[in-house]
């Protein structure tokens, strides 16, 4: 007696999962991300073409070592290990930032998701991370906030009255010299608004078609313009008025 079983359906069903593991497997290796996996004792099982890029390791070197201990900077051990330890809990983590060292001894800061790896049963299996190396981002954010904090010195140290406001016509800088000039210090102007307050009643309306034009990008030289001190003294003073723009140039 021959007892027979159609398994058409399961090749088919087995198919595809193989279809969609080595589509799975070509997307991780051709990330433009570095993506590492790890089993459930921290030892490496995947090692992706961009983390072997930027941390100078191959895939052949990684297997099997374990990627704290041997890939991460010291400092930054515990707290990974205990983003690893999470995920393998089923507590996935989004965000974290960390330092992968380099074969060559250069360190790379790293954006990680960590992500429960788990068979077909729904059992855990290990960790895969997918990073985005933003060394060269937090470079420029690094340059960016030092050329800030430069020009921040100038404003306040230059030898000319400088002050700024927002798109309210409210005040938001009011320099060293400007405060020496006016009596006014810079709490005293901070968030005031600069014609109503500062500028005499006759130009009130000029000045403030000064400023409106600047905000629309329209900017002025030589503007000149009276305004009184604290103390009633009047200061005659010769306006340049900027654009000031935002990140996205706004």
């Amino acid at each position: 007696i021959g007892v027979g079983q159609d398994i058409t359906q399961i090749r088919e069903i087995t198919k595809e999962q193989e279809r969609v593991a080595d589509d799975l497997s070509r997307l991780i290796e051709s990330a433009n991300a570095p993506i590492f996996g790890v089993d459930l004792q921290g030892m490496v099982t995947e090692w992706n073409r961009k983390a072997a890029e930027i941390s100078g390791f191959t895939e052949q070197e990684t297997m099997g070592r374990n990627l704290v201990q041997n890939f991460i900077q010291p400092d930054y051990r515990k707290s990974v290990s205990d983003v690893l330890h999470d995920a393998l809990v089923g507590k996935e983590t989004a965000n974290f930032e960390f330092v992968l060292k380099s074969k060559f001894d250069a360190t790379f800061t790293v954006l990680l998701n960590a992500t429960t790896r788990r068979d077909a049963k729904g059992n855990v299996t290990g960790v895969v991370g997918v990073g985005q190396d933003i060394t060269e981002l937090n470079q420029v954010m690094a340059t960016s906030k030092r050329v800030a904090d430069d020009l921040t010195r100038l404003i306040d140290t230059a030898n000319a009255p400088i002050f700024g406001i927002d798109t309210f016509g409210k005040v938001t800088e009011w320099n060293a010299k400007a405060s020496s000039l006016l009596g006014y210090s810079k709490e005293e102007a901070m968030g005031q608004n600069l014609v109503q307050r500062f500028i005499t009643e006759e130009f009130k309306a000029s000045v403030d078609e000064v400023l409106a034009s600047a905000l629309i990008g329209k900017e002025t030289a030589n503007f000149e313009f009276p305004m009184f001190t604290k103390f009633g003294e009047r200061r005659e003073i010769l306006l340049n008025a900027t654009t000031r723009r935002g990140p996205n140039d706004e």
